[in-house]
């Protein structure tokens, strides 16, 4: 186990390897621990197009059981844990098996749940599929599971034994995919460096090419971010710009049986964060103009105009930033730059929400 008061930078990199094309480095790891057996935890969309080629390329004696839930953020529930918990149980998982969280953020942040909790915590390694998972939700130790339709509100800080990154994954994605994990990227260039974000907005094709020489830097803004504030205390509140009000549009879809991708979420999120930087005196009218248009580029409106301002505030109020009952934004002070536990006044949230609603007219 890792202590997180102590872990340093060069030790948070170690955990993240690119894998070459026979995955002889998670060959090494598997060869080098000692685990008593392995537990492969997919969803039906990895166990089709990425279990082959780990199967194809992990070389161990070692029994191994392959876990497989429904794909789906409707899945990352506490009934989906206890049943992987029952079945880890029923297959005699001892203290030293090893699970590898073989997908995207769903699976990651389940797998490492299931993992971090059970007998008190085994080890777990991501092997992250989607850009979404590559580039942020893989990385900094944060695992959790949805509570109702509230995002990611039972989890724990811990870490996996190590995150293993093929790209090649990356080709079996839908475009929707893709573009959900790309809105994660522009968040790390607006929240820490104006030169990533500009190199992003200069991808006029969003696909795998493109986007593939920008993962090892949109993951490099994360990890500097966790190795400063593992526990989320300050500076990695930053990480949240976009996701305060992106997380409440996409539980209200969820809620109401039509689920968005997280990134699209954030994506409109984000759009509106920016705006509200705007409206609290912080971020300039053509830096929230800039943020707003780029974003629109890449990502479809989504229509939140069945949701009530008291619904969407509700969910504001239950965010896990907040403090004492007031709703804490991280938001922009420049691109590139980021601001947290900005306290906003409530008419000017309410003017950010129908900001992006009167997107649609134009």
């Amino acid at each position: 186990m890792h202590d997180s008061f102590t872990i340093n930078l060069i030790e948070i990199q170690k955990m993240i390897t690119f894998l070459n094309d026979n995955f002889s480095q998670l060959n090494d790891f598997l060869h080098e621990r000692t685990f008593s057996k392995i537990f492969i935890l997919v969803d039906e969309n990895t166990h089709e197009y990425c279990l082959p080629t780990l199967l194809g390329n992990m070389e161990t004696d070692l029994n191994f059981e392959i876990l497989e839930i429904e794909a789906g953020e409707e899945m990352k529930n506490i009934q989906t844990a206890n049943q992987l918990w029952e079945i880890l149980t029923e297959m005699k998982a001892d203290r030293k098996a090893l699970m590898i969280n073989l997908g995207g953020g769903v699976i990651t942040d389940m797998g490492g749940f299931v993992a971090s909790t059970y007998k008190r915590g085994i080890s777990f390694i991501n092997i992250p599929t989607t850009l979404l998972s590559m580039c942020d939700a893989s990385i900094g130790g944060k695992t959790g599971i949805d509570l109702m339709h509230y995002k990611n509100m039972v989890g724990t800080f811990t870490f996996p034994e190590q995150i293993f990154v093929y790209p090649e994954f990356l080709q079996t994605l839908p475009f929707k995919e893709l573009r959900s994990g790309f809105a994660e990227m522009l968040k790390h260039g607006l929240i820490a460096d104006e030169k990533h974000w500009n190199n992003l907005i200069q991808i006029y094709k969003l696909d795998v090419e493109g986007v593939v020489p920008h993962i090892q830097t949109s993951m490099d803004i994360k990890q500097d971010v966790v190795e400063k504030d593992f526990h989320e205390k300050d500076i990695r509140k930053t990480l949240n710009f976009g996701h305060t009000i992106g997380h409440a549009i996409e539980s209200l879809c969820l809620e109401q049986g039509n689920p968005v991708l997280h990134g699209e979420a954030v994506a409109a999120g984000m759009i509106c964060e920016a705006h509200l930087s705007y409206l609290e005196g912080i971020l300039s009218e053509e830096d929230a103009e800039i943020i707003t248009e780029n974003i629109r580029r890449y990502y479809p409106y989504l229509d939140i105009t069945d949701f009530s301002n008291d619904d969407i505030c509700s969910l504001l109020l239950n965010d896990k930033k907040n403090t004492d009952s007031k709703i804490n934004f991280s938001l922009l002070s420049a691109i590139g730059s980021c601001v947290y536990d900005h306290q906003s006044d409530q008419n000017k949230i309410l003017q950010s929400l129908e900001f992006y609603r009167k997107l649609n007219d134009f």
